[in-house]
């Protein structure tokens, strides 16, 4: 592996976050199957496109070369707290009753979103502190309910991570009991790969987490 393909994270999360959780162990990478990209690109999921639209900067990014987080003690810590700090700190809503549209993507600025707005939010936050956004990859899965959901893979050197807003835990990606559909590429955040999974898959959220 090159040089450039990891990450070591050195800088803690923003200073505002508020320590929610003490110390966590990292679980070991699991020995299941890998779910494994068909080699074709997909749509993006619906709003991802009008979200770019609105927010261009949010969008800008040439192609790179794709990069893991090295998960130590440390930076599994702080991957914990993001993820319960914007769990806690964000009220879940449908757009339909937030915005009075089926699907808008946008950041939880008002307190409220749903899960891919969470994800925009964890996103965010870990880049800002630090986080290289090759291995901070929106992922749009199917849930327990088989519903179309969004959630934040990580990238690490221990195995693919999920940032989740209907779950607490930082989970393995194979421990989720979902199945993946798409997600944004390594090198490049505007082009989504397929994970399998063709059916369509609308990213809409439920009134409680």
């Amino acid at each position: 592996m090159s040089q450039n393909s990891k990450f070591v994270l050195g800088t803690a999360v923003a200073t505002a976050m508020i320590a929610l959780l003490g110390g966590a162990s990292v679980e070991a990478a699991s020995d299941k199957p890998m779910y494994v990209s068909v080699g074709a690109t997909a749509r993006a999921p619906i709003g991802y496109v009008e979200f770019c639209n609105e927010m261009p900067k949010e969008c800008l990014a040439s192609n790179s070369e794709p990069r893991d987080v090295v998960l130590t003690a440390k930076v599994w810590k702080d991957l914990v707290r993001v993820n319960k700090w914007a769990n806690d700190s964000i009220a879940p809503i449908t757009d339909m009753d937030h915005w009075g549209v089926v699907e808008k993507w946008s950041y939880p600025d008002d307190g409220k979103g749903d899960c891919e707005d969470y994800v925009l939010l964890k996103r965010r936050m870990l880049m800002q502190a630090g986080w290289p956004r090759e291995a901070l990859l929106i992922t749009v899965v199917r849930d327990k309910k088989g519903d179309g959901h969004a959630v934040l893979t990580v990238k690490t050197d221990k195995g693919d991570f999920v940032l989740d807003n209907q779950e607490e835990q930082v989970l393995l990606w194979s421990d989720t009991g979902y199945r993946f559909v798409k997600r944004q590429s390594q090198t490049n955040p505007n082009t989504w790969v397929s994970l399998g999974d063709t059916r369509p898959a609308v990213v809409t959220a439920t009134s409680s987490r």
